[in-house]
């Protein structure tokens, strides 16, 4: 039997937020933990969202818009909703995954001039970093 957690985020389409999220956590947890993103809908994987994850050193260009029904059979340890709405539709999961919610900011709804979109994208990717380190402090025990 293996050690590590499954942990889901979850988000709208899949897109951007849960995707960054999902590649920080890869990055902190890694042998610790199985790291799942999904939506209740799929969007596809944002093209700014894997050009600012690489800026920060993180490559998610692999990773895929998956939809949450794709993983009804994992038991999750964790599910994080990480904007209103998936939180308010989010699927019932087994009653050991522990649910938990931060609503960002959604970058796929910046408008302006590239450059200004991209400070948003950024700025989002700096709040979800924040959070993934805290995550990952909070409910991980730090490797030796």
């Amino acid at each position: 039997m293996s050690d590590k957690k499954n942990v889901l985020v979850l988000c709208t389409g899949n897109s951007c937020r849960s995707q960054l999220l999902h590649g920080y956590l890869n990055q902190l947890l890694g042998t610790a933990a199985n790291v799942y993103s999904a939506g209740v809908e799929t969007h596809g994987l944002n093209p700014r969202a894997v050009l600012v994850m690489r800026e920060d050193g993180v490559d998610i260009s692999h990773h895929t818009s998956n939809h949450v029904g794709e993983y009804a059979l994992v038991p999750f340890d964790y599910v994080l909703t990480v904007c209103d709405h998936a939180n308010e539709v989010c699927p019932v999961f087994p009653s050991t995954a522990r649910k938990l919610h931060h609503n960002f900011p959604d970058p796929a709804k910046a408008t302006g001039t590239e450059a200004e979109v991209l400070l948003q994208f950024r700025a989002v990717r700096d709040q979800v970093k924040g959070y993934a380190q805290e995550f990952a402090q909070r409910e991980f025990v730090p490797a030796p």
